[in-house]
This record gives C-alpha cells, structure tokens and sequence, in this order.
C-alpha cells in the first residue's frame, strides 16, 4: 500500500521528541493508516541531545544547533517544537511562518500575550495545520466517553471532574528546573505545563468556564541548583480551579485540578462526568476500566466497571484482550496529526474525526488560566469573558 510520506523536523530534542522518534519507529504497528511520519532533521541547541537521533533514527539526514536552518530545508514538510514555554512565541510563529506544519507542546506561549502573537501568525497562514500535544483523550475508555458526550447520552450535566495528577515533585531534594522559575515557566506554574491535558475535553465538549476560584500552592519553597544551593521555587506547584461552566442550556459545576505534588501518583489523569442519564468514571490509574452507570427514572443507581477493549481511534495490530498504555495513546495522537496534515494534502476527510488539541482550545486555556492566577490574587471568583479579545 502507497502511503504519504510526512518529513518531520524535531526541534527540542528531550523526553518527549525521543518519544516522538519511538512513535514513529512503531508507526507498522497501525494497520490501515495511508500515511506516515519520517524524522530527517533535529535541532537542539545541546549537541548530545540531537546526537541521540543521529546514532538511534536512521531517517535523520540533518542535525542543527540553528532551528532558523531547519526551517530553511526545503525537505522538512512539518516540526514537532518541544521547547521551554519562554520560547514558544518566537519559535512557533517562525516555524508558522515558514509554512511548515506544527505540533507543538502546551501550553502555546508563556503567557496570554505570547500566545496572541502565535493566533496573529495563524491568521497570516491558514494553509498550516497548526495543533497541541495532548495523548490521553486517545485512550480506549476515554474515546468511549467522548462518543457519550458527542450522542448527548448523559441527560444533563450535574457535575463533572477532570485533572492531571503526579508526585515527582514530593522530594525536596530533586534538583530545580525550568519548569520551578517563572522567567522559562511562566506564572501559570503546573497549570501552563499540566492544564491543557485537563481543558482538552472540557473545551472540545463546549463546556466553558463563566467564572474560576482558584486554589493555587506553592508547597516546596526551595530546591538545591546545580551546585547544591538552595535557590527559590518561584512556580506553583498544584492548583484546583472551581468553575461554573456552560453549556448550551445549562450550567453545572466543573472542577479542574493539575498537581505536580500528588502523594502516589506517576501521570494520573483522569475525567468524571455525572449526568441524570449517564454518569462515568475514568482514571490512567486503572488504564483497563471504565465505570458508568446509566439511569432511568425509577430505575436502580448501580454502577457498572468494564474492561474497555484495546481499540484505539486508528487499527493496530495489538489484539482486543491486551491493555492499551502511554505509549499508545502517543501513536494514536500522532496518527491523528499526520492524518490530518494528509487529508489537507490530498483533499479528503480524515480517517477518523477525533483531532488534536487545537489552537483555539489552547487560547481557551489561557483566559482560564489567566482568571485563575487573577483569582488567586484577589481571593475571589474571577468572570471569564469569552468573547473578549485576551
């Protein structure tokens, strides 16, 4: 089967571009895909990290230190860009600019400025598919709920839940980094890194937040640099927005919660939605199950947990009884991007309809965001105005 060969250039050459490089060796795993990703340049401004591709992807042909020569070759049809949040505004209007196709990681610019200067370079060029990294939404069990929402199984929306979770930040001891200063980081702390993993389905759904109380913490004060001095952690560590959020008719509580210091957690993440016709339950750490409960008038409220299949959004080889994990939700949102990227080429429809997070959804997160660090100041209930430029 001829497929549509999509040359890539890495820029950002760290944990989640070599991610990138494990996807895209795997990419035989999907079974009926008519297009595939190819890496043949990387860019990082440590000559180690772009070393690792050299000696692992055969498919690399160029290394830069320079991303403004990446963008020059002519052979690179679209980046992946995983670089510090202080540096997506530049980076990825160039790289929008260049008129390669982006996929880009949360949350597109350290703050709602930055991130109006990468909409202004969208505008300019429509021709580029332009989306956010976001794997969970891909898992089997999450893909059902999205398939509830979308056929409105669960009646009206009571209540619903949604959060990122994980406790590598409990030790004291572990050495400071990008993510703990403001200057690389931003103010937004864990909501900048976290929270576009938490609002992908919120804002996909329509559900958009009118108001937010924040309850943001910075829990470790300090962590020892690279010489074993203690230097300030300036960024906060977890946070808990309150919402009241819309949709369409109604209104419902949302609660959204991103916490670098979660005691037991590695990557929890996790969605409930209560409803008058159908409520369920999703968390990583049981990745197999899904719990709902459907409810009729005068009906039992029993709760149901099933095994959800390994069926992802595109076929693979992998059989229905085995589990579907973190790596597979990466391939899946990379099929997703290189199939879109694909269809605006060859002028079809995607294979399937579930896209990545979009430019849009990532401007959505930055009015919340920015309300919650405004609500987090002030110790009050900020309004959200959508309408309003940011």
């Amino acid at each position: 089967m001829s497929r549509r060969v999509i040359r890539f250039g890495v820029i950002g050459c760290g944990l989640m571009g070599k991610e990138f490089a494990s996807a895209a060796a795997r990419w035989c795993h999907l079974t009926d895909v008519t297009f595939e990703p190819r890496i043949v340049a990387v860019c990082d401004a440590v000559p180690a990290a772009a070393q690792w591709f050299s000696d692992r992807v055969p498919s690399v042909q160029y290394a830069y230190s320079d991303y403004k020569e990446l963008l020059a070759n002519p052979e690179i049809d679209a980046v992946y860009c995983a670089v510090p949040h202080n540096l997506h505004d530049r980076l990825y209007t160039d790289i929008i600019a260049s008129g390669k196709h982006l996929l880009g990681e949360k949350p597109f610019g350290i703050d709602a400025e930055a991130n109006r200067r990468i909409r202004e370079a969208l505008d300019a060029r429509p021709d580029v598919i332009v989306r956010c990294a976001s794997e969970f939404p891909f898992f089997p069990a999450v893909q059902q709920m999205v398939q509830w929402v979308n056929e409105g199984k669960f009646g009206r929306i009571i209540e619903v839940e949604a959060g990122f979770w994980h406790s590598s930040d409990l030790d004291p001891t572990k050495p400071i980094n990008w993510k703990r200063r403001i200057a690389t980081n931003g103010e937004y702390g864990c909501m900048g890194d976290l929270g576009m993993h938490v609002l992908h389905l919120p804002l996909r759904f329509g559900w958009k937040p009118r108001t937010v109380r924040a309850l943001l913490s910075n829990i470790v004060l300090e962590r020892p640099d690279a010489s074993g001095a203690p230097v300030p952690c300036e960024t906060w560590d977890n946070a808990i927005l309150a919402c009241d959020a819309t949709a369409e008719d109604q209104s419902f509580p949302l609660v959204m919660s991103m916490k670098r210091i979660a005691p037991g957690h590695a990557n929890t993440w996790f969605l409930r939605i209560a409803g008058t016709e159908l409520s369920a339950e999703y968390s990583t750490k049981n990745p197999k199950q899904l719990a709902s409960m459907p409810y009729r008038p005068g009906g039992k409220q029993a709760w149901q947990v099933a095994d959800v299949p390994y069926v992802g959004a595109y076929k693979a080889i992998t059989g229905s009884i085995f589990e579907f994990g973190f790596s597979d939700s990466i391939l899946q949102m990379w099929a997703a991007f290189c199939d879109e990227v694909a269809a605006s080429i060859d002028g079809r429809a995607m294979m399937q309809p579930f896209y990545c997070a979009t430019p849009a959804e990532a401007e959505g997160s930055h009015r919340v965001f920015t309300a919650a660090l405004a609500s987090q100041r002030d110790t009050s209930a900020v309004a959200i105005d959508w309408e309003e430029a940011l």
